[in-house]
């Protein structure tokens, strides 16, 4: 792609980046504590800390009020700002069994282990503008507060306690597909190696799990809709937060803190691999930091698509749906576009104005040719 220098240009550049900041503090209100927006903001700063990849709640809040509350370019910066960081350790695997446990749902069973836990959601209530938010001040805060503190009865908690999940039900009665022997599992870190096509499993869940939660959604939503052969159930969804353990310089584990995360499991019902076998339930999986539950409904509905590839649906195409749901790639190409293609376009301004001409000259001499033998 052709680019020319554009001079006198940076001085420009300057000042339109100053006059950014001027619209963003121009309104001559008390300035966002970063507090309050990790705290009042959380679904937002979530979505930045998955699309950045990495779980940095106090980093998200900067860059989210940096970017005016744009959450592209939130997660632009937070990419950024992850590629200068040093990576000193790797984790253990994360074990979601251990999950303490916020929220947890199944659309498949009534009856899970640990029961219906409804937890924070909003997926009952009405979407009704609360215009009491337009006057809300601290006092109505901490009475709130205090009101749902004065609910709990200490006498009713029970001990920390981890649940087996909905799946184990499926595995007990042998009703889940047996592991596909031909596919590709190997464990590759695609922040190191490039990516390839057909990628492996851990590859697409990585790239997934970084991915735009609006682009996963649309995809997502075209393979329920028919556009593929992925209509699932959600087997199990949690929220909550897991350990996380390292291993230190003398090799010995050391647990470091916990995490945030959101993990879905969908249930999907498979054809019989042939004639006479029977038809096994498949596991679509889905995972990301923070609480976000439509992104891993749609990574886990997407995972089970692209591992059905003959299906022909863009949903099930391994390359259409990781590099058009990568929100940072794709924000940033798409907006490529403002910047100076004098040279490309001038290219194609002179071939369409020698097109034209050519067109006009013939069209004369078909017109002179035609005048002539009017005359004869």
């Amino acid at each position: 792609m052709g680019y020319v220098a554009v001079k006198g240009g940076t001085e420009a550049i300057h000042n339109a980046g100053e006059l950014a900041e001027f619209y963003r503090v121009k309104g001559d209100t008390t300035p966002i504590d970063i507090k309050q927006i990790r705290a009042q903001m959380r679904l937002a700063i979530d979505k930045v800390m998955g699309e950045g990849g990495i779980y940095a709640p106090e980093y998200a809040a900067i860059a989210l009020k940096q970017a005016e509350g744009d959450v592209y370019e939130a997660a632009f910066i937070l990419r950024a700002f992850r590629t200068t960081l040093q990576r000193n350790y790797y984790s253990y695997v994360i074990n979601t069994r251990e999950m303490f446990v916020k929220r947890k749902i199944s659309a498949s069973f009534r009856e899970i282990p640990g029961g219906q836990i409804l937890g924070p959601t909003r997926d009952y209530t009405q979407r009704t503008l609360d215009t009491a938010k337009a006057t809300e001040t601290a006092i109505d805060i901490n009475t709130f507060l205090d009101g749902f503190d004065a609910k709990i009865d200490p006498e009713k908690l029970e001990g920390i306690s981890t649940f087996g999940k909905v799946i184990d039900l499926l595995q007990q009665e042998s009703l889940l597909a047996p592991p596909d022997e031909t596919e590709d599992r190997r464990l590759i870190d695609i922040t190191r190696e490039a990516i390839k096509f057909p990628a492996p499993r851990s590859a697409r869940l990585q790239m997934m799990a970084r991915a735009e939660t609006g682009g996963l959604m649309a995809l997502g939503y075209s393979s329920q809709r028919g556009f593929g052969s992925v209509h699932p159930t959600v087997g199990e969804l949690r929220y909550g937060t897991v350990p996380v353990h390292i291993k230190d310089a003398s090799g010995r584990k050391r647990y470091i803190g916990k995490i945030e995360v959101t993990e879905n499991e969908m249930i999907t019902g498979s054809k019989a691999a042939k004639k006479g076998a029977p038809p096994y339930f498949t596991i679509g999986y889905g995972l990301c930091f923070g609480h976000n539950e439509t992104k891993v409904i749609c990574m886990s509905t997407l995972d089970s698509a692209m591992r059905r590839p003959e299906m022909g649906a863009p949903a099930n195409d391994q390359e259409f749906v990781l590099y058009h749901t990568e929100g940072v790639e794709a924000m940033g190409f798409t907006n490529h576009l403002k910047l100076p293609h004098y040279v490309t376009f001038q290219s194609s301004l002179s071939n369409t104005r020698a097109a034209v001409e050519r067109s006009n000259q013939n069209n004369k001499e078909v017109e002179q040719q035609m005048i002539q033998m009017a005359s004869v």
